[in-house]
């Protein structure tokens, strides 16, 4: 299946050392549609760098089969746990060097910005996210696991974003 000329695909990326979720849709016009998804598994009692590495082959995997023009990455904010930040962003930069390695462009959203795109307010609920990934990129499967979800939402954010700064260019605002 082939892209039209107008049609743009997005990835999104839910970035964590043990689960990194990634999500492809194709954006064109008003229509935003899922194509791919999955979830890069990795196994807690192998290196750390062999965790990395397979988080770099599997999104790089996905990047190499669909050439997305754009990279969409939730922003990282850890307030708690230093330990915790330190793996999901050793993860989240693996998994972006990946994403753009073939040229993709990169843009981070919070994820206040994410759930008000998808769900209309920024305190939406996990169930109210997924919900509306579902019914937004017109996802067929029966269960949509979070890590999945979540990089549907970072896609699907990108392209409300990327909607309102083409209108700002076209009306020099």
């Amino acid at each position: 299946m082939s892209a039209s000329s107008s049609a743009i695909r997005i990835l999104g990326i839910d970035p964590g050392l043990a689960n990194t979720g990634w999500g492809m849709v194709e954006h064109e016009a008003q229509s935003i549609r899922e194509l791919d998804s999955g979830i890069v598994v990795t196994d807690a009692g192998v290196s750390l760098a062999e965790r990395l590495q397979a988080i770099y082959d599997g999104v790089h995997q996905a990047v190499l089969r669909w050439q997305p023009g754009a990279v969409a990455v939730e922003s990282l904010f850890f307030a708690k746990n230093t330990k915790t930040a330190m793996s999901v962003a050793q993860a989240r930069g693996v998994a972006i060097l990946a994403a753009t390695k073939e040229g993709a462009e990169f843009h981070e959203y919070t994820p206040l910005q994410i759930k008000q795109a998808v769900a209309g307010r920024g305190r939406a609920t996990k169930e109210q996210v997924i919900k509306m990934v579902r019914v937004i990129a017109n996802v067929r499967e029966e269960s949509l696991a979070d890590h999945t979800a979540d990089a549907l939402a970072a896609a699907i954010c990108h392209c409300n974003f990327a909607k309102f700064e083409s209108r700002r260019k076209i009306f020099g605002r």
